[in-house]
């Protein structure tokens, strides 16, 4: 349910899931962290399958049983954030719940534009992980932050651009993803730890 493909100095992490809207299992969070911590450098790009959803986050089965609060959410966006290549979530779809996690670690977001974006821990009761919501708030600010974690707002695309949740819309990111990770990846990550707020 978690792909790997490695070329050109690039991996893509595809979560293949789509006929449960790409949510994710304690094992394929597993599997996401487990292939990010085993490749040290280079660009790292996460898509999903299909052309309507990146990730509907928790499996819900799991997320009553435990999956909400497993450390693996922490473990997957940790290791994202510290990674020293580029780094890209390639929206092919909605996104929703813990998948936020994941694309927030990332350097830059691309989105299709069809997706929309929520993040409805306020509904079900949960808390969002912990490292969520300053990501959340260093890409959009505290007000927005509030509006989409405790007041579920859902964001279309448009919006979710103009908030600065994501970088650009365009109608293939994993190809926009695949042109931007072409690079020198030593060049590429000695640019990155550069730019303040990277590494964190």
């Amino acid at each position: 349910m978690i792909r790997v493909e490695d070329a050109g100095g690039r991996s893509v992490l595809i979560i293949d899931r789509p006929d449960r809207a790409n949510s994710l299992t304690a094992d394929m969070l597993q599997a996401l962290a487990e292939a990010v911590e085993a490749r040290p450098d280079g660009a790292l790009i996460l898509t999903g399958v299909g052309d309507k959803v990146f990730s509907a986050g928790a499996d819900l089965e799991e997320a009553r049983t435990g999956l909400a609060t497993s450390p693996l959410w922490e473990r997957l966006s940790g290791a994202i954030a510290v990674h020293p290549g580029l780094t890209i979530a390639a929206l092919n779809g909605t996104m929703a719940g813990g998948a936020f996690g994941m694309a927030l670690a990332c350097d830059i977001r691309l989105a299709v534009p069809g997706a929309a974006f929520f993040y409805p821990v306020a509904k079900l009761g949960f808390l969002p992980q912990p490292s969520d919501p300053p990501r959340l708030t260093a890409l959009v600010g505290p007000a927005r932050a509030k509006l989409i974690l405790a007041a579920g707002a859902r964001l279309d695309a448009a919006e979710a651009l103009a908030f600065g949740l994501v970088d650009r819309i365009v109608d293939d990111p994993l190809a926009a993803a695949q042109e931007m990770t072409t690079f020198d990846a030593s060049h590429v990550a000695a640019i990155k730890a550069m730019v303040p707020g990277s590494l964190a």
